[in-house]
């Protein structure tokens, strides 16, 4: 099996490098629609006659389902070939385009934006896995940051692509103008993508998965109606749930001998204490992306194509700047950019807290501009440096893990922000006074995320590889 698994490896790994790119702007594409959807919320309101909790969840959904395949990554991976993955991803992108284009209802939307998560659901494991399988462990950072690049454009372009979008024609254009640049990628990745590990046919197990898919839906959908009338008592009871089907999780984890992911992996320090960081870095910056536009279009009273701008300086510089922190990992090791990253998120956090309910836009582009560098640096390198110091066995584990939970912890981002910013009531004050106190708050526990993070970091360089 090794002596084939690299024989392979030798044949197809000449040029891996188009390939990542091809699978990257796959990737790209469906966080390019996920973020341009944002923007577009207070147009759907309207238009669908749906609140804003209710709205969210065409980020939240998509998030979630995002995660749920991404639980199954270690095993496709195993399973069925790189090709076979991307053209599922694909195609069930451009269909999603297409329910997407037409809905007549946010249903019909929601929908379609559940099945479109598939691209990104299958597409970025699979990216991060051919680049275990054909770049060296000294490399992953470079090669890591140059796939980021690609990827973490999209959060850049999202909203404005987005806004301008929506201003200028309809939201629905998002969806037709995407459909016709998949099919072009998927022409290329039929013709490039080759295999580079043996597969084997494998024995899924569904009840673990269901399982688990149950209990993080449950999760979210507590975090979701916290902000309603009566709340917390159905919180309650959606955590309780939560917490009993994890625990069977558990439980049949135990005996289970078919193939989903190995657990051995939360075995590790080193994983557990750049798993942490990674999934709250991830967590703060979806969420930060949700409030950001809608305040400065409830509280500084601006259009959906401002609102898409402010994001856009700080997201392009935190795209172009994946190589750079990469290449940082590779030369100096992981404290420089860990710690720094985490400095500049931590600084600006509390430049947006204290500023929180009085934040014009100029003010919101220069601190997001320094909070996205600095959020950038330590999230990618959290899940590089991890999977360096990880032995080869587990590294598949792991990158589901990872992968899983950076789509968990969006989509519980988004949730929380949207509750906040929806269900603050101070009385006497306006909508636009309320999203803005409830913004202070979210910007408050952004800032507890930066220093839960600097004693998450101590304790990664403290553990043994």
């Amino acid at each position: 099996m090794v002596e084939s698994q690299t024989s392979i490896q030798k044949q197809n790994a000449k040029h891996p490098f188009f390939v990542i790119v091809v699978i990257s702007l796959m990737t790209f594409m469906g966080v390019l629609t996920e973020t341009s959807m944002n923007v577009t919320f207070p147009t759907l309101m309207k238009q669908f006659n749906v609140s804003l909790t209710t709205v969210q969840w065409v980020t939240t959904g998509y998030l979630l389902t995002v995660a749920l395949l991404m639980l199954t990554s270690a095993y496709l991976k195993r399973r069925f070939t790189n090709k076979q993955l991307f053209i599922a991803a694909a195609c069930l992108f451009m269909l999603g385009d297409i329910l997407g284009g037409m809905a007549t209802t946010y249903w019909v939307l929601l929908l379609g934006r559940l099945v479109q998560a598939g691209c990104v659901g299958l597409t970025g494991p699979l990216m991060i896995n051919i680049i275990m399988d054909t770049v060296p462990a000294t490399k992953f950072g470079t090669y890591m940051g140059m796939a980021n690049l690609i990827i973490l454009v999209a959060p850049a372009l999202g909203p404005t692509f987005g806004g301008t979008v929506d201003y200028f024609a309809s939201w629905r254009m998002i969806f037709w103008i995407t459909l016709p640049i998949t099919a072009l990628l998927l022409i290329l990745g039929i013709f490039t993508i080759k295999q580079y590990s043996p597969t084997r046919h494998y024995v899924f197990d569904w009840l673990r998965f269901a399982l688990l898919a149950v209990s993080l839906t449950s999760l979210i959908m507590g975090l979701n109606v916290m902000g309603d009338a009566h709340g917390l008592l159905n919180s309650l009871w959606y955590f309780a749930f939560t917490v009993i089907t994890f625990g069977l999780f558990m439980w049949r984890s135990k005996f289970s001998k078919k193939a989903l992911f190995n657990l051995a992996v939360f075995k590790h320090p080193s994983f557990i204490y750049s798993f942490l960081p990674y999934i709250l870095l991830q967590a703060s910056n979806i969420g930060i992306n949700f409030v950001l536009p809608n305040y400065v279009q409830v509280v500084d009273h601006a259009s959906a194509f401002i609102g898409g701008l402010v994001l856009l300086p700080g997201s392009v510089l935190n795209g172009l700047g994946q190589p750079i922190y990469g290449w940082m990992l590779d030369r100096y090791g992981g404290k420089l950019p860990l710690y720094l990253g985490n400095t500049l998120f931590f600084i600006t956090a509390l430049g947006f807290t204290i500023y929180g309910r009085h934040l014009s836009i100029i003010g919101i582009i220069l601190l997001y501009t320094v909070f996205a560098m600095g959020r950038s640096m330590a999230f990618g390198n959290c899940m590089t440096y991890g999977l360096k110091v990880l032995s080869g066995d587990v590294r598949n584990d792991a990158n589901a893990v990872y992968s899983t939970g950076q789509q968990v912890a969006g989509s519980i981002g988004t949730t929380v922000m949207a509750v906040l910013m929806s269900s603050i009531t101070v009385p006497h004050f306006s909508n636009a006074q309320n999203v803005a106190v409830g913004s202070q708050m979210a910007f408050g526990i952004i800032l507890f995320v930066g220093t839960i993070n600097f004693w998450l970091f101590t304790k990664l360089f403290k553990a043994k590889p």
